[in-house]
């Protein structure tokens, strides 16, 4: 079976995220970069369906679109035991929104060629839109079963578990088919020694625009079918109320929840 992992470094949750003035994208070049906690999570799911099936007979590669600095992201993916990466780098491609990066995405996904079973995150931390496993599979003519929690694969066909509201969802199709997972699929492994070693030797295809057959009028912040207009820094913190007790405590507490309308 031959699993390709849809990867994206992002800005680490615990760093402070701003937009850039001049034209309102994300500044990921001021703060500390990280592969998506999500996306850690569907290469273990790759890698677990890999095991299951004896491992000799799968294969794992891991894609990403985004600058150089994201190979440190594809490092870490073949360090916890992927097989190859693939990396669509251009600067052409810099401010691309969600609809032009499914696009470039989808192309870059032909160009592995015999793809069985494509897993996402069912979002990234840095833009939370939710949509790529969709996108992709409409764009690619292939299934897509999102916000997987379990997976398996068996004659030819996946079978995903959801929760829903209503309780458990269980879908099943025909491969070749996209696939999205959530953050309680399961717990990323750690990347030994061994895998950080060997991550250094393994295959990494670097893509251009024109390698990939993307027209560069398609990507890119002038493609973009949203804009930011404005943005501002939320404001600072203000103090809260403070009581004394004095014998009636309980009771001015009471009365702020209720003017709060919280009780």
């Amino acid at each position: 079976m031959n699993i390709v992992v849809l990867i994206k470094q992002v800005p680490d949750t615990y760093s402070e995220r701003k937009l850039r003035d001049a034209d309102g994208v994300l500044d990921r070049d001021g703060s500390d970069a990280v592969l998506d906690e999500i996306n850690e999570r569907a290469v273990e799911a790759a890698l677990q369906l890999k095991e299951a099936e004896g491992g000799s007979d799968s294969t794992v590669t891991v894609l990403t679109m985004g600058p150089d600095r994201a190979t440190d992201a594809i490092r870490k993916a073949l360090s916890m035991g992927a097989d190859a990466a693939v990396h669509l780098s251009d600067e052409a491609l810099a401010g691309s929104d969600a609809v032009a990066t499914a696009k470039a995405l989808a192309k870059a996904v032909g160009t592995v060629g015999g793809v069985d079973l494509v897993l996402a995150g069912n979002e990234a931390s840095d833009g939370r839109g939710g949509a790529m496993a969709a996108m992709l599979g409409e764009l690619l003519g292939l299934p897509s079963l999102t916000h997987a929690q379990e997976i398996t694969v068996s004659g030819g066909e996946v079978t995903v578990r959801r929760a829903t509201d209503e309780g458990i969802t269980v879908l099943t199709t025909s491969l070749p088919a996209i696939v999205s997972v959530n953050e309680k699929i399961n717990e990323p492994r750690y990347p030994s020694f061994k895998g950080i070693m060997a991550a250094k030797k393994k295959p990494v295809t670097t893509l251009t625009l024109a390698d990939a057959g993307i027209d560069a009028s398609e990507v890119g912040l002038a493609a973009a079918l949203t804009t930011v207009t404005s943005a501002s820094p939320k404001p600072p913190k203000s103090a809260g109320e403070k009581i004394e007790d004095e014998g009636d405590g309980g009771a001015r507490i009471a009365a702020y929840l209720v003017g709060q309308k919280l009780i």
